[in-house]
Formats: C-alpha cells, sequence, structure tokens
C-alpha cells in the first residue's frame, strides 16, 4: 500500500524523506486564497521522483454554489490549479464537494458541477484529473451524505471525475466507517485516494477537527480496513508535523502488513 501525508509544499520530496513517506499531497497556493498557483522552480525533480504526489485545491472553490462571485471564479480557479498540479506530475487534484445556501435547491447544485466540467471542456479539459472529496459538514453539501453523493455522481460521473474518501469527513458527516468503501463504490465505482485521519469529534458532529490516527473519537483499526478495502493510496492530513504523521503512516503500514 502506498502510503504517505499532506505535507508543506516548501519542500514536499524532503517532507516526504523526514516522513519516509511514499506519497505526498501539497498545497500549491495559498488554502484561503483565490490566486493562481506561481510556476515551482522544482516542478521538474518532483515529476521526476518516485515519490507519489496529488495536489489539493484551495479550500475557497465552491462550483456548487448559486453565488455567481464565487462559483464562476471557481471554475476558473480549479482549471489553473489542474493546469499547475500537471506540471509536478500529480496523480490528482482534491476538490471539496461545495454546498449550497440554506435555501437553494440541491438539485441547481448538482448541474452547477455538471456545467464546470463543461466549462473544463471548452477550455481543453483538465489537465489533472478532478477527485471529488467527502465533506463533514452542511445541511446542504453536494458531498456529506452518501444520498447526496450518489445525485452528484449521476450528474458528473460521465466525465471520468475521481473520488478521495475522508475518514473524518464521513465520521464527522454521518456516515459509519463500517463497509463505507462498499457504499462508496456502489455509487462511484472508484476510490482514487483516502484521506486516513482521526477526528477530535464524535459521529455526525459535523465538525472537521482532524486528530492522529490513536487517538481521537475513530477507531484506528476502521481507517486501516478502508485503505485495505479501497486498495488505493492513502494520505494522512493529521497533526504533530513529521513526528506525529510518521507515527500515523507507521501505525498504517505496521497493520496493512498483517
Amino acid at each position: 500500500m502506498c502510503i504517505g501525508a499532506h505535507v508543506d509544499p516548501g519542500d514536499p520530496l524532503a517532507e516526504a524523506h523526514a516522513r519516509d513517506a511514499a506519497v505526498v499531497q501539497f498545497f500549491l497556493a495559498d488554502p484561503q486564497g483565490w490566486k493562481d498557483p506561481a510556476p515551482r522552480a522544482d516542478a521538474e525533480q518532483i515529476k521526476a521522483s518516485d515519490v507519489q504526489v496529488f495536489v489539493h485545491a484551495p479550500y475557497v472553490i465552491n462550483v456548487a454554489t448559486t453565488n455567481n462571485r464565487i462559483r464562476i471564479p471557481s471554475r476558473k480557479l480549479l482549471l489553473s490549479h489542474a493546469n499547475a498540479a500537471a506540471t509536478v506530475g500529480a496523480s490528482g487534484l482534491i476538490v471539496h464537494g461545495g454546498h449550497m445556501l440554506k435555501d437553494d435547491d440541491l438539485s441547481t447544485g448538482f448541474d452547477n458541477w455538471r456545467k464546470t466540467f463543461a466549462y473544463a471542456a471548452e477550455q481543453g479539459g483538465f489537465a489533472t484529473q478532478v477527485l471529488i472529496e467527502n465533506t463533514a459538514s452542511g445541511d446542504k453539501a453536494c458531498a456529506r451524505r452518501f444520498d447526496a453523493l450518489a445525485r452528484l455522481w449521476d450528474a458528473v460521473g460521465e466525465f471520468g471525475v475521481g473520488f478521495c474518501l475522508d475518514t473524518c469527513h464521513a465520521h464527522a458527516g454521518g456516515e459509519d466507517l463500517i463497509d463505507i468503501v462498499d457504499r462508496v463504490m456502489a455509487i462511484t465505482g472508484r476510490i482514487d485516494l483516502i484521506h486516513a485521519n482521526g477526528s477530535r469529534d464524535g459521529f455526525d458532529s459535523g465538525r472537521d477537527r482532524h486528530d492522529n490516527l490513536q487517538s481521537g473519537m475513530i477507531d484506528p483499526k476502521l481507517v486501516v480496513a478502508a485503505i485495505r478495502a479501497s486498495g488505493a493510496p492513502a494520505v494522512v492530513e493529521t497533526p504533530g508535523g513529521a513526528e506525529g504523521q510518521s507515527r500515523d503512516i507507521a501505525y498504517l503500514r505496521s497493520e496493512l502488513a498483517d
């Protein structure tokens, strides 16, 4: 199994070495900002390395919303990050499923997702495969509850979109981790990446606060089971820097070796 971590973008290969990580995920720009990624001097070095790379899109992106001031820039920024992610050889670009305003019809959000892929196609397509990630909160979220996820996939599945399963988000979002891979696969037919995270909060709390795997409110063996069942690479997005994440990576490797 390919196990690694979300790391600081300054020198992702050095961060991978510090954690003995086979895969890394990082941001290419401010996760809370709207700026396009700047070219990286180390792009070719990252692309040529043996470390598998994933890029996480900024949190501000919400292509589902009816708010034009957010939705339209979100489409453009997602396309820009996909182009930049290709320059470092990323296997996927992870983006949150997005949400609607409280009085909106959720079906509009699914249609806006479909229009996002149509917009990208007009620009030549996404240079890096987009992986939609399940989210932890929001009554009008497109990818929190799996009934909504199924409707989202009905709208975008034809575009070859991938899926990223976050264990903390599922737990906090009210989806049991027992047999979760089977339930996701029945909807999406694929899991391309696991975000292997513990949770500081209880089931269905709606709170996205990650914890290390051997602490918190999630049985870590359920996280291990999800990775094993999916066969997908996994990254920990857990606290504690290199030391804390190294412990989580070592735990996963030990459990998955059994």
